[in-house]
């Protein structure tokens, strides 16, 4: 069973987005809801069907402990871990 845990990073497998490096914000039920910093902020987090997306197994703690405990987060925050991700050689 996959687990969505809200500071963990994943790919799009499905959508003109395909490939695209995003990291969970929060789950309901169907969906989950994504922000990369940039075009999709947190104002205005991606709604993502589960089956559409594929778990790297990647999660930045910094932000998994933010999210867990209703703190603030930023978008700048979310761009410099998938930028961090990224610049370690992944994808």
């Amino acid at each position: 069973m996959v687990s969505w845990n809200p500071g963990s990073f994943l790919s799009s497998k499905a959508g003109h987005d395909k490939g695209k490096i995003y990291i969970i914000i929060r789950e309901t039920e169907e969906y989950i809801y994504v922000s990369d910093g940039n075009v999709r902020g947190l104002e205005k987090l991606k709604r993502k069907n589960k089956k559409h997306v594929q778990p790297i197994g990647y999660t930045d703690a910094v932000l998994s402990e933010k999210l867990r405990n209703q703190e603030t987060v930023r978008d700048e925050e979310v761009k410099r871990a998938i930028k961090c991700y990224l610049s370690r050689g992944h994808q």
